[in-house]
């Protein structure tokens, strides 16, 4: 083929790609493409999806307008459904799994009443190690509040791994610096938080239950416990059982002492069950550690002390 008849054919193809459809341009696959196999994710917008053989898991979202940063939602393996509820009543403002704490040196980091009287603000979101069935989310955090100082910002390590067939976790790396001298009196609100999804909650039929054999809230409220977990059959999947349970850190920095309730709300609220005035000096830091495992079958069926052990060892 002659220079010039090249040249003109390729300008030709140039002034067909412009004036085509790019929905026409778009390359089919009849086959799921190698590389949508096993664990992958993609950061967008102050968003990470993650899915798990092309098919959702979770989703963190800490785009800079949000109240504070949040999972949702959180996929079991058998049901493909969420676990969690991003809102619903009561208090539609719980957002699946999230970190926040009302009242903290005069703001409101948890209700949903708008940024300015309190917003835990992403300011660094990237995508941290990945291997063949974990995933890591790096986020770094400010908490702000209009005309007044922030009292701390936060690094967070959140890591997603497939454990098996039935269990996948995320595993909560939380490091806190106060930016002032912190008093904490009393704060029902707080602190790593989930929502649970109405269908495995206990006032829709599902069962709270924790670590000691305490089931329901009134076996479960203000005790310690290494976890603490909703289950149920799946409204999707009404023969499918499948739960959502946090577990806490003996190296926290305080009791695993948990606020839990029938509706399907429960956190090791560290602050509820004080004996005493909490305090933490400017520029002094904490770390916090949590697991959070969703699971097919029972407590029991998952493991999920053997789970913990794990987590432990590792």
């Amino acid at each position: 083929m002659k220079r010039r008849t090249a040249i003109k054919l390729t300008v030709a193809a140039g002034v067909i790609a412009a004036t085509v459809p790019q929905k026409l341009l778009a390359i089919d696959y009849l086959k799921p493409v190698p590389e949508s196999f096993g664990l992958t994710s993609y950061l967008k917008d102050g968003q990470v999806q993650i899915r798990w053989n092309n098919i959702p898991l979770v989703a963190y979202r800490a785009n800079q307008s949000v109240k504070y940063p949040y999972f949702y939602p959180l996929n079991g393996l058998a049901s493909g459904t969420s676990l969690t509820t991003e809102s619903s009543l009561p208090y539609p403002h719980h957002r699946g799994l999230w970190l926040g704490c009302q009242p903290l040196n005069g703001g409101d980091y948890w209700a949903d009443n708008g940024p300015d009287s309190g917003q835990i603000r992403s300011t660094k979101l990237e995508l941290g190690e990945k291997q063949e069935k974990s995933i890591e989310i790096l986020n770094n955090c400010k908490w702000v509040r209009k005309d007044a100082p922030s009292p701390w910002s936060d690094e967070r390590k959140f890591t997603t791994t497939i454990l098996n067939d039935k269990v996948w976790v995320i595993d909560a790396e939380i490091k806190i610096t106060a930016s002032e001298d912190i008093e904490i009196k009393s704060a029902k609100h707080s602190f790593f938080a989930i929502r649970a999804a109405s269908d495995i909650s206990p006032a829709y039929g599902g069962v709270l239950m924790n670590s000691e054999g305490g089931v329901g809230a009134e076996q479960t409220l203000g005790k310690e416990a290494k976890w603490c977990g909703y289950h149920g059959k799946r409204v999707a999947r009404p023969d499918v059982v499948e739960g959502i349970t946090m577990m806490t850190h003996p190296g926290n920095p305080w009791k695993s002492t948990w606020l839990t309730r029938d509706y399907g709300h429960l956190s090791p609220s560290p602050f509820y069950f004080l004996d005493e005035l909490w305090k933490m000096a400017k520029g002094k830091s904490i770390n916090l550690k949590y697991r959070v495992v969703m699971h097919v079958g029972t407590p029991d069926e998952a493991d999920m002390n053997g789970v913990y052990e794990q987590w432990l060892k590792s």
